[in-house]
């Protein structure tokens, strides 16, 4: 049995200073998804993914978790955007707490067809949000196009360009904190 504390409340709600607009059109959108992100993922795809986070991760302390989800789930699809869905999972699944602050979340949600990626504070200091909105944005052309795999895949090799220049060379026996196999939520 799961019991809700204290932390569990400031972990899973996220406490934002954006507001986001109620939208029962976004609850119906979410509503009526079918779960698609096995399809569009095969387990090759997944393996492809994990791989590229692997390379992506090498000579460096930055971390990177993919995320992939069908739709947010209905009983928060009413109040929360795809931006504050990255956000809860980033919290969630603890890819703020690595050591150096070196986590990145980047996040797909197939029924809104939005990709998001959420930086830690190590990074954010460092780094334009232009580049982030640039990876975003091919990696959201790159669905239209329908070519899933190449489009998370390359996400991910940019991603770890930017942290390789933004943290120093270090051993390649680097610890990974963060597993490198995408998450898949329906």
């Amino acid at each position: 049995m799961v019991t809700k504390t204290d932390t569990t409340e400031i972990i899973t709600e996220p406490k934002l200073n954006e507001y986001v607009q109620p939208s029962f059109k976004r609850w119906l959108k979410h509503f009526f998804y079918m779960p698609a992100s096995k399809r569009y993922f095969t387990k090759q795809d997944q393996y492809a993914i994990a791989e590229a986070v692997r390379q992506a991760e090498l000579g460096h302390v930055g971390e990177i978790q993919v995320v992939i989800e069908g739709h947010i789930p209905c009983s928060a699809a009413y109040h929360q955007n795809t931006r504050l869905r990255a956000q809860q999972l980033f919290a969630e699944l603890g890819v703020w707490d690595t050591e150096q602050n070196s986590g990145i979340l980047l996040y797909l949600n197939l029924c809104e067809r939005a990709v998001e990626i959420v930086i830690d504070r190590g990074i954010n200091k460092a780094t334009d949000q232009a580049e982030w909105n640039r990876i975003c944005d091919q990696i959201t052309s790159e669905l239209k196009n329908k070519n899933y795999r190449e489009a998370v895949v390359q996400g991910v090799l940019d991603i770890g360009i930017i942290l390789s220049e933004y943290y120093e060379q270090n051993t390649p026996d680097q610890e990974n904190e963060i597993e490198n196999s995408p998450i898949i939520l329906n």
